[in-house]
């Protein structure tokens, strides 16, 4: 066995050195991640750290249920259409693409892009902002999803004990914002775990947060977000006859393209050519441009869209509905009701100890999957799919 130990940190020794050769000098580099636990563990094992981030957050639970979490259609019987599933491996995908022609870290891309969308509630945007509106009512602060994604796998996984997951990894997970606009991003570096903790406090009571990554890879996880999104909505509402392709803006057609593959293909490649041997991440002028024209546009036929919204009319009845049903149970000690016997059950002491009722209710509710959430409802609220919109 000591044999073994031995090898294996011959090996992580070779990957550092490695590291010191291919990565540019603003790049992350694996033996600097932090955590607030140390683990012996780490000294005898080939893996570095960022790349353990990665298989802990796969083999998460958090992460098994990304198979049936919404990203922006819900309630329609059409297999084709993207899940949170897909478009995490595709912000991977985009991100660990650009960190490698920027000489970045694309272990540490590769955690940050594949946890960033964990806390995401049931039926997408809309569920998280049918949640804040209760949690915030409750006294438990303004619902994120970037925040609950930092809740499970740091304070619920593994029954309330967490991965213990790097702090540069968790940042970038926090950090992430695929619907604000910056034309650039600057990392703002040399940040603690006092630091972290504190701004997680601080983003509760904000409605909305706009935080910067304190990494040039999570810079790129956050454009790669919106690099992932934007076109591959774009055809999944194609797809459902909401969208003609030609009524794309002309200077979008003309500049980023009339596809997912040639959208993403021109942003990344701006945005490679922009970034190249700079302290920042962004695209040109006139990418930049087109990209938040885009977005207009996306925003004003697709994610504001009253043909698919009405689809949810039912889903923020439910929402109350099982806010309430589960904050009693927890008041009243009602240990039959499904909180106990689901998700508190095993949960370690800390947690419940730490946790007020309203973020308890909080963060069952965000955990659950989109077919779970309808499970429960009463029947007289459950919504039914649509064949067609």
């Amino acid at each position: 066995m000591n044999d073994n130990f031995e090898k294996a940190r011959e090996l992580k020794d070779l990957l550092n050195s490695r590291e010191k050769g291919n990565l540019c000098a603003l790049a992350c580099f694996s033996h600097t991640a932090m955590r607030r636990h140390k683990e012996k563990f780490f000294e005898n094992e080939y893996r570095q750290a960022f790349s353990a981030d990665s298989d802990r957050i796969l083999n998460s639970l958090a992460f098994t249920r990304y198979i049936d979490k919404t990203q922006v259609f819900s309630l329609i019987n059409n297999d084709h259409l993207t899940h949170r599933v897909i478009h995490v491996q595709m912000v991977s995908k985009v991100g660990r693409t650009i960190g490698r022609y920027l000489g970045l870290n694309e272990d540490l891309i590769e955690a940050a892009s594949l946890g960033h969308d964990i806390g995401h509630t049931p039926f997408g945007h809309d569920g998280e902002r049918f949640l804040s509106k209760l949690t915030h009512g409750h006294g438990a602060g303004f619902f994120h999803h970037n925040l609950q994604s930092i809740q499970f796998l740091d304070r619920i996984e593994k029954n309330g004990k967490g991965w213990n997951l790097s702090l540069q990894t968790m940042d970038a997970i926090i950090c992430h914002n695929g619907e604000a606009h910056p034309k650039k991003l600057i990392p703002q570096k040399n940040r603690s775990f006092t630091d972290f903790d504190q701004l997680m406090e601080t983003m509760k009571k904000q409605k909305i947060c706009n935080e910067i990554p304190m990494t040039m890879e999570g810079c790129v996880v956050r454009m790669a977000d919106t690099i992932s999104y934007i076109g591959r909505d774009l055809e999944d509402a194609i797809r459902l006859g909401l969208v003609e392709r030609q009524a794309i803006p002309d200077i979008c057609k003309q500049i980023l393209g009339l596809t997912n593959g040639t959208i993403v293909f021109n942003l990344v490649t701006d945005l490679i050519s922009n970034s190249l041997d700079q302290p920042f991440i962004g695209f040109s002028e006139k990418v930049s441009s087109a990209l938040k024209k885009l977005k207009a546009f996306n925003y004003q036929h697709i994610y504001k869209n009253p043909i698919i919204k009405k689809h949810l009319s039912s889903i923020e009845d439910i929402f109350d509905f099982l806010f309430e049903k589960y904050l009693t149970a927890l008041e009243k000690g009602n240990e039959q009701s499904i909180i106990f016997t689901d998700f508190l059950n095993g949960m370690a002491h800390e947690y419940k100890e730490d946790h007020s009722n309203p973020e308890i209710v909080r963060d069952y509710i965000s955990g659950m999957t989109d077919s779970y959430f309808i499970r429960q409802a009463p029947v007289h609220l459950k919504p039914a799919s649509i064949e067609n919109v």
